[in-house]
């Protein structure tokens, strides 16, 4: 069964209705094919007036559908090939973050994401998206990989934060993601980094920082999930509609403040009503994008990066 959200409510009776107009035209065999039009109209308005006009929970929400697509499903879509390599050569293969070669339109390129999984024993097997240590330390082995072959880049970011855990702590956790920003700053190659799903803090920017970086139109980038922002202000999840908004996390609110670079166009209702269409768009962005970026010298291009992150945000004495 679908899953659908208390805001999609309105389109889905709309969608039932249609539905039952079809069972009884194919039962009676009366022709209904008007209502079924009129119907179908008032549906597409529908849509049109729902999605357009969500709230940061709201895509809070849609960024965590069940049936969004995730990193292997983009690397399925866009990719004409792709090789994955495994492990941080120190601790262990870190499962939540996978990566390695592949080619998108011609250009070889290193791809490396967030996975978070699809069902509940494929979510335990990837830690639901939220890497360990040694996940980033991964990371930044094929980032380096790809320098050394004078490789592009390209980031899939989705997940609920880096791993919490008292063990991911103790074997360096801060410091792998801080040594991620500070070596993804100056790396010499293009790096263009897309937001997918969830962006929850250091767990997102240790594969976030990049030449180019957007984010599909329902998902969402802040330091804090909402929920976690309500609990510690007003000592509840049960503010959590209330946080999203006080936290701009949306694609337009990151826009707007000069955080990420653009947008990339989700097909109606979110991606996973049309995985194809979307990923074409991250198809296309990627590849025009690398065409601009792979024409600067190294020098420029890190410069131009180091500055990008440099200029971010306002300082008030």
């Amino acid at each position: 069964m679908e899953t659908t959200f208390d805001f999609e409510k309105p389109i889905a009776d709309l969608q039932m209705q249609i539905e039952k107009v079809k069972q009884v035209e194919e039962k009676t065999k009366v022709d209904m094919s008007a209502t079924v039009r009129e119907l179908e109209e008032k549906l597409e308005e529908t849509k049109v007036e729902v999605y357009s006009n969500m709230t940061g929970w709201q895509k809070v929400q849609m960024s965590r559908h069940p049936d969004r697509p995730q990193t292997f499903d983009y690397i399925d879509l866009i990719c004409d090939d792709f090789i994955e390599l495994h492990g941080d050569r120190n601790i262990k293969d870190d499962k939540a973050i996978v990566g390695g070669f592949a080619t998108i339109g011609g250009q070889s390129v290193m791809v490396i994401g967030h996975q978070k999984g699809k069902n509940t024993k494929e979510r335990q097997f990837r830690n639901f998206g939220m890497a360990n240590p040694e996940g980033y330390r991964k990371a930044l082995r094929l980032m380096k990989m790809a320098e050394k072959f004078n490789k592009p880049v390209v980031t899939l970011i989705d997940t609920m934060g880096a791993y919490p855990g008292l063990e991911a702590e103790e074997r360096g956790q801060g410091e792998a993601i801080a040594r991620n920003l500070r070596e993804m700053a100056v790396l010499k190659v293009p790096i263009i980094c897309i937001v997918i799903g969830e962006g929850a803090s250091g767990g997102a920017l240790g594969i976030g920082i990049g030449d180019r970086v957007y984010m599909l139109q329902n998902t969402w980038y802040s330091v804090i999930s909402p929920e976690s922002c309500s609990s510690i202000l007003w000592r509840s999840w049960d503010q959590k509609e209330r946080a999203a908004e006080a936290l701009k996390l949306t694609a337009e609110d990151m826009l707007g403040n000069g955080l990420i670079d653009g947008i990339i166009e989700e097909s109606v209702g979110g991606a996973h009503q049309d995985p194809e269409a979307t990923a074409l768009n991250v198809k296309n962005r990627i590849l025009s994008d690398l065409t601009i970026l792979k024409a600067k010298d190294t020098s420029t291009l890190v410069t131009e990066r180091i500055d990008k992150f440099s200029n971010m945000g306002v300082v008030n004495e």
